[in-house]
């Protein structure tokens, strides 16, 4: 009897793990050596440039600069979803960590049963933002 082949998915994803960091890292690297405010070799927001108007993204290279220069209240101030985006990837990252080191098994990092509502939330945000009562959600 012969053994069983070895696993695909398991190699395919420790694979995309580490693109993914290395990506990541370098992504930081990039926006904490160069201030988007000072350097204009970041994408401009298409969005904004035809209608005016701030999508749920506006602000996000200048809050990660924040964010990864310590300044949570910028961070905060420029783009509110993207810093609750990124402490909600952490915590579910350390949850999915700690079930690993216990043996626990772990289901899917991001369930499709939160696309919707993380859609229709990024909606919100994107339409509030521009409304003059929630002008403090705006870049």
């Amino acid at each position: 009897m012969s053994a069983a082949p070895p696993k695909i998915a398991s190699t395919n994803a420790r694979f995309a793990v580490v693109l993914l960091a290395v990506t990541g890292v370098g992504v930081a690297a990039v926006v904490y050596c160069f201030n988007p405010v000072k350097y204009h070799l970041y994408p401009v927001c298409e969005f904004h440039q035809l209608t005016g108007l701030n999508c749920p993204g506006c602000g996000a290279t200048r809050a990660l600069y924040a964010l990864l220069h310590g300044d949570f209240s910028t961070a905060l101030r420029d783009n509110v979803m993207l810093v609750l985006g990124l402490a909600a990837a952490a915590l579910r990252g350390g949850w999915f960590a700690l079930n690993r080191f216990r043996g626990q098994p772990n289901g899917d990092f991001f369930p499709a049963r939160l696309i919707i509502p993380s859609l229709v939330v990024m909606i919100a945000f994107g339409v509030l933002r521009n409304l003059p009562a929630f002008a403090f959600l705006s870049p």
